[in-house]
C-alpha cells in the first residue's frame, strides 16, 4: 500500500475464489499514484486463520470488515471499490451499507439481477461446484491434501479462463489454499451466500460493470437487469476475457478505475 497519497484517491481491490490479493499485482503496479488496499478476505487463501462461522462469512459481514479497515486508516470518503467474483458481491454489500464513503465502483458479475437463472437445469454442468462446495464431502476429499487442492483449483482456473491457462501465481494460490483447514474455510462463503436473488435497494454509487464476454459462468445477456439494481451504471463488455478479469485483462480494470477519477 502506498502511504503518501491523498485519502480521497484510495482504491480497494477485493479478490475472488479461488484467489489472493496478488490477483491484482499487475493492476496495482499501474496505480502507484493512488493509495491501494488489497485486503486479505477472511477465510480465503491468505486470509485463512481458522474456519470462520457461517455468520462471519456472509457478504455483509465481509463488507463490515472492509469498512472497518477503512475506518482504521482514517479513510471516510472518495474511495473507489473494485471486486471480481465474490469480491464483487462483498463490494456491493459495502456500497449499500455506506454509499457516502465511495466515489465509484468497478465490478464484475454476479449481482442480484441474475436471480434464479443460475439454478436452471441447463446450467447444472456449470454451477455444480456451488452445490459441491456446500457438501461436507468437498472438505473430506480435498482439504489439506496439496495434490488434491492443486488438481481442483487448477481445473477451476482452466475451466473459467478464456484461454484455459493457469494464472502466473498458481503455486502461491495452491500453497495458500492447501494448508490444513484453508480449503474448508474458503467454502464457508458458499454455505453463507446461497444463490443470487436478493431483495436489496439499488446501488447509487457510480458503477462500471466489467462483464467478461467469454466467462462460462455469466452470459452477457444476464446483464439485462443492471438498471434495476444500479441507479448509475455503465456496462463494459470485455470480449475475449474469462472469469478472472484482473488476472486476464488487468488493463481493463485500470482503465475503469481511472474513469472514476476523471
Amino acid at each position: 500500500m502506498t502511504t503518501d497519497i491523498r485519502d480521497d484517491r484510495t482504491v480497494v481491490l477485493l479478490h475472488g475464489w479461488p484467489g489472493l490479493p496478488s490477483d491484482y499485482d499487475v493492476v496495482t503496479a499501474d496505480l502507484t499514484d493512488l493509495r491501494t488496499l488489497t485486503p486479505d478476505i477472511l477465510g480465503m487463501g491468505a486470509g485463512f486463520d481458522g474456519i470462520p462461522s457461517v455468520e462471519a462469512s456472509t457478504a455483509e459481514s465481509h463488507a463490515e470488515r472492509v469498512l472497518a479497515q477503512l475506518d482504521d486508516a482514517g479513510i471516510t470518503s472518495g474511495v473507489i471499490i473494485v471486486g471480481y467474483d465474490i469480491g464483487s458481491r462483498i463490494a456491493q454489500a459495502a456500497l449499500r451499507a455506506d454509499p457516502s464513503r465511495f466515489r465509484g465502483a468497478v465490478l464484475t458479475p454476479a449481482y442480484p439481477g441474475i436471480g434464479d437463472r443460475a439454478a436452471s437445469p441447463a446450467l447444472a454442468s456449470v454451477f455444480w461446484y456451488q452445490h459441491f462446495h456446500r457438501d461436507p464431502v468437498a472438505t473430506q476429499l480435498i482439504d489439506g491434501d496439496e495434490r488434491a487442492v492443486r488438481i481442483y483449483l487448477t481445473h477451476t482456473w482452466n475451466s473459467w479462463r478464456a484461454d484455459a491457462a493457469p494464472p502466473p501465481h498458481l503455486d502461491e494460490i495452491i500453497a495458500a489454499y492447501a494448508r490444513p483447514g484453508a480449503f474448508a474455510a474458503s467454502l464457508q462463503w458458499y454455505v453463507a451466500n446461497r444463490g443470487y436473488t436478493a431483495d436489496t435497494a439499488p446501488i447509487t454509487v457510480p458503477t462500471t460493470m466489467l462483464w467478461p464476454g467469454a466467462d462460462p459462468l455469466f452470459p452477457t445477456d444476464w446483464a439485462d437487469k443492471l438498471p434495476d439494481h444500479f441507479t448509475d451504471v455503465r456496462l463494459d463488455v470485455i470480449h475475449g476475457c474469462g472469469h478472472f478479469v484482473p488476472v486476464e485483462l488487468p488493463d481493463a480494470v485500470v482503465r475503469a478505475i481511472r474513469s472514476h477519477l476523471d
